[in-house]
């Protein structure tokens, strides 16, 4: 069986490979195709293009978009968008501004509490790199304040944690526009991890259709098989594409490997052909 990985991160954002050796390593694990989606960056698209070129391996030009929904924290996967789209680079440029500014303050908050952490130590592996929560908790380890990237998110950076600083989030109209100006398929990120239950992921999915939600990725490393059946179940119910993906980073995250995940995720290639013809006949 033919096998992809659709949710893979470089240090374009938050992980620790460039995009080409992100695309390297998911041609020698044997991938037929590979979807780089970095958080609220385009930046590594053209270096993971260009490397793709010469494997035989597909490189899907991808993003991961954040929006408020209710109280939280939701993603918003766009595949095979334009990433030279002047509109979804506006929108970028708003997103990373709001990133900058709850870094600022997230920065601030740390070495008001002691902590020796600088700017130069948030972006040591990539100066261009668009930084999230996971460069602070990588400045942590490295510092010795935690012993682990998971210890740092658990101890000071998940919501209700002292050193959690909120940022102002895009609305999910702005998201799934600025997706659609690129040509993207929009599909829903990891729907387990926003701790909805399933009458509400159900709720959210019918809240997102109306903007342009057409998949959602039932295959995630975070899930059990029980969750990804239903979620494929919901999928199916909905007239969504069933899409998945390790939400691979790397370093960061050491026990998850591009298309296998923790070690038993396997997303058949026939999912993307089916994404393919949803996005032919445009439904």
């Amino acid at each position: 069986m033919k096998l992809i990985d659709l949710h893979v991160h470089s240090n374009a954002s938050d992980g620790s490979l460039s995009p080409s050796e992100v695309v390297r390593r998911a041609d020698r694990l044997g991938l037929c195709a590979v979807a780089l989606t970095d958080h609220d960056t385009v930046g590594g698209l053209d270096e993971a293009i260009a490397a793709a070129e010469d494997l035989e391996i597909e490189l899907v030009p991808g993003i991961e978009a954040a929006c408020g929904y209710l109280d939280r924290e939701i993603h918003v996967l766009g595949l095979y968008i334009d990433h030279h789209d002047e509109t979804l680079l506006s929108f970028l440029r708003t997103a990373v501004d709001r990133r900058v500014k709850r870094n600022e303050a997230l920065l601030a908050a740390f070495r008001e509490g002691g902590f020796d952490i600088t700017t130069d130590d948030l972006v040591r592996v990539n100066p261009r790199t668009t930084v999230t929560r996971a460069h602070f908790a990588g400045a942590l380890l490295a510092h010795g304040y935690v012993r682990s990237v998971d210890e740092a998110f658990k101890k000071y950076l998940n919501p209700g944690m002292p050193y959690y600083r909120k940022r102002e989030m895009m609305a999910p109209e702005e998201v799934f526009a600025a997706l659609k100006a690129a040509g993207g398929f929009p599909v829903l990120a990891h729907p387990c991890q926003y701790k909805l239950g399933w009458k509400g992921i159900e709720e959210m999915i019918l809240s997102l259709k109306p903007l342009g939600l057409r998949g959602l990725e039932c295959f995630h490393s975070s899930n059990n098989q029980e969750e990804s059946r239903k979620l494929r179940e919901l999928a199916i119910r909905h007239g969504l594409a069933v899409t998945g993906g390790s939400d691979f980073h790397g370093a960061a995250k050491p026990d998850i490997e591009i298309g296998s995940g923790r070690g038993n995720l396997r997303v058949s290639a026939s999912y993307l052909d089916e994404l393919k013809l949803a996005m032919f006949l445009g439904r």
